[in-house]
């Protein structure tokens, strides 16, 4: 080595590095060596010059150059060695890191690993860089004894924000994977700031819950997180749904009642009240304790509205959008369910006009210049909702996707979900799009839909969401509609609710902030439904033949006792009749309730069967197929099931009432040319339903009609309907931009 090499060490070092830095490790790689030659005693030179080797993906030299360097070294010294190589690697994989060359760190972290397998923060770097790499399985964890260390004694010098990132990705990469949430039980001996870890576990719950459909693996989750805050009233809010949604209905009430018996506020016993409501219901059996909570949710509404508070932030008032949801499940009230939906609407509006002003005002704006320098056609339209998916919206807005003339109207869609599932109807919809746009913030959608100066905005979620609920509040389009999902939410911001002359009285306007726009027929068609092979037939639940089969299917929502209690006596009155129940609900609960009722209404407890549900919607509508009646719920009529039941031939008998709720299966028999089974008093119900089990000629009857209808009704034309649709959606724009 020269004179030279030696004076100008320094300036050496600093150009190794530059040629490492700009890619040259060949150069690197030479000066290293000749570092080696003049001071092999010197360790760092063959870390360095390893490292060149590595980069240069010559991983055997770069093992061999390492061991090397410490060849004949005592164990003391080996292990301090070591440690001073590992610095060196993991210095060079934090530069990379920083310049998201994430491969190359990779690849220094591995061996990092095979030198210090026990180095806990490599290890959480490594899995995160596996993760943006997308190499990470979920069973690195354990493969690489993550797991294990955090389970041991307290890992020396772990970083607990590290950890908390590290968690955070996992969960974001690998939600459902056991190892996930066994990492997160691990970490809950770091967690040095449980909001910290709020924020981690919270959006990875939700996910979980509802765009990845595991409510029980977000239960899980919750579960973990109220370890460190037993009384966290945020984790147990969702942790009451999560339960619910999983099927847990007793625990889900219990965590809802301590949640209301924790929190103080109004505004959150409103909602936590309404959690417990939703519990109640979600079983679909407790219907007396139900009513009493629904008695305290009236009065705990009414208070908060004659407070009419300004101040109250975003989360509450998302809170507050669904907590009318379940009154149309109770009464058939229309002025009272309506007039206490309209103040709490109006109260949140008030609010969000507060905490939203800017947002709004921008809005408003941009309307009146488009107002004065309309586009012309096509129109823009954009649909908003969560449910374009294997859900009851999903299947019956596909008929307006699908007939939209693209000559005449531009169609965008707005998920109200985490991210693309990929599932077969959800990406039906998106090929019928312009554009799909996700998203589970109400701003960033609002802020889509305004920058994609929309003209006539589409929701079709009503107050079942809080999301599409606060976006239409905003207002980012000049002309907003409610369709189809529920009944009109009475956000002060949408102008028009579509129906038709069945589904509403005429009187139902005074009750209404939205104008009720009536389509001429029928509010919804389809081209008719898909159908797979019966798996269900008489002979596995032991009915005969000849018996009379009744059928009722729905959410535990819908099982109203006293209607539940007709349904009994129709059964008494019919000889040879059997009554099949079916639905999402408590199913220990449900069949104590059919039994008692039974009981009380001298029904023999064999003539009631219960039948599990089936893993898709073509299988349940081919298993209808066993029912020679189906029997309605109200006071919230069925509406897809309706539709089902009507395509699939089968009569039924419906209780028709005042809100839009009781007259879903009403409007629908209409435009399908039946009345027979249309009943208006809980007398004519049971008149029906046992006429129908009595009268085989007439349920043939009946079933002719509606195979009649496929070819004639507007409920089976969803071409037709669709322009009678666009024939609204351009009245209404013009009313727009004639100021009214």
């Amino acid at each position: 080595m020269s004179a030279t090499f030696y004076h100008d060490l320094e300036q050496w070092q600093q150009l190794a590095e530059q040629y490492c830095i700009q890619g040259n490790y060949i150069q690197a790689a030479s000066l290293y060596e000749q570092a080696i030659e003049a001071e092999p005693e010197v360790k760092l030179h063959y870390w360095h010059l390893g490292l060149m080797l590595l980069l240069q993906e010559q991983e055997q030299e770069a093992h061999t150059t390492w061991l090397l360097g410490m060849v004949e070294g005592e164990p003391e010294q080996i292990d301090e060695w070591t440690v001073e190589l590992v610095k060196v690697l993991d210095r060079e994989a934090q530069r990379r890191e920083e310049q998201e060359e994430f491969s190359q760190a990779w690849l220094i972290r591995q061996h990092i690993r095979e030198l210090q397998p026990t180095n806990i923060n490599n290890l959480l770097y490594l899995i995160q860089r596996s993760i943006q790499l997308e190499k990470f399985t979920g069973d690195d964890l354990a493969d690489w004894g993550a797991m294990n260390l955090l389970k041991a004694e307290p890992p020396a010098n772990l970083h607990p924000e590290l950890l908390l990132q590290t968690l955070e990705s996992v969960l974001e990469a690998a939600p459902l994977h056991p190892a996930s949430l066994e990492l997160v039980e691990a970490s809950l001996a770091y967690v040095e700031q449980p909001l910290h870890l709020l924020q981690v576990l919270l959006p990875a719950a939700t996910e979980c819950a509802y765009s990845q459909g595991r409510p029980g693996v977000a239960a899980s989750l919750a579960e973990l997180y109220l370890r460190v805050e037993p009384e966290n009233t945020e984790f147990l809010r969702h942790l009451a749904a999560f339960y619910q949604n999983a099927g847990q209905y007793q625990k889900g009430i219990e965590t809802a009642q301590l949640c209301y018996s924790l929190l103080t506020e109004l505004a959150d016993r409103v909602f936590a009240n309404n959690l417990i409501l939703r519990g109640l219901l979600s079983a679909g059996a407790a219907w007396k304790e139900a009513y009493s909570i629904f008695q305290r949710h009236q009065k705990l509404m009414a208070d908060l509205v004659k407070e009419q508070p300004t101040t109250l932030r975003q989360i509450e008032i998302l809170r507050l959008f669904t907590t009318c949801f379940y009154a149309p499940y109770l009464q058939d009230d229309l002025k009272a369910n309506k007039q206490l939906q309209t103040s709490m609407m109006r109260l949140c509006q008030a609010n969000i006009e507060v905490y939203a002003r800017e947002r709004i005002e921008r809005y408003q704006k941009g309307h009146l210049k488009r107002r004065l320098e309309p586009s012309g056609k096509p129109l823009k339209i954009g649909y908003l909702s969560a449910c374009f998916k294997e859900h009851s919206v999903g299947w019956l807005a596909r008929g307006v996707f699908e007939h939209h003339n693209r000559e005449e109207v531009k169609i965008y869609a707005y998920f109200v979900n985490y991210k693309r599932r990929y599932k077969p109807l959800e990406e039906w919809y998106i090929s019928k799009t312009s554009q799909a746009f996700y998203s589970v913030n109400s701003w960033e959608i609002a802020d889509k839909i305004f920058e994609d100066e929309i003209d006539i905005l589409i929701e079709l979620d009503s107050i079942t969401l809080d999301m599409s609920c606060e976006v239409m509040a905003l207002k980012p389009a000049p002309v907003q509609v409610t369709w189809l999902g529920w009944d009109a939410s009475e956000i002060p911001t949408i102008d028009y609710f579509i129906a038709d002359p069945y589904v509403l009285p005429t009187s139902a306007q005074e009750y209404y902030t939205e104008k009720i726009w009536r389509l001429p027929q029928t509010y919804i068609a389809v081209d008719g439904f898909e159908i797979g092979v019966p798996t269900v037939r008489r002979e596995d639940f032991e009915i005969p033949q000849d018996a009379i089969v009744y059928f009722s299917g729905q959410t535990g929502y819908k099982r109203h006792t006293e209607t539940a209690r007709l349904q009994m006596r129709i059964i008494k009155e019919v000889p040879n009749s059997y009554l099949l129940i079916k639905g999402i609900a408590d199913r220990e609960a449900i069949e104590k309730l059919f039994i008692q009722l039974a009981k009380e209404e001298g029904v023999d407890r064999d003539q009631l069967r219960f039948l599990p549900l089936v893993g898709s919607e073509l299988l349940h509508r081919a298993n209808l197929g066993i029912a020679d009646v189906v029997l309605d719920t109200y006071p919230y009529n069925g509406a897809t099931t309706t539709m089902e039941t009507l395509w699939m031939g089968i009569p039924m008998v419906t209780r028709v009432g005042e809100q839009f709720a009781s007259r879903n299966s009403y409007t629908m028999m209409m435009n399908a040319g039946i009345t027979e089974g249309i009943a208006w008093t809980d007398e004519e119900y049971v008149q029906w339903g046992i006429r129908l089990g009595k009268e085989p000629a007439l349920r043939q009857q009946i079933a002719w009609k509606l195979w009649q209808s496929r070819k004639t009704s507007p409920l089976w034309n969803a071409k037709q309907f669709t322009r009678e649709m666009e024939k609204a959606y351009e009245q209404m724009w013009e009313n727009y931009l004639q100021g009214y």
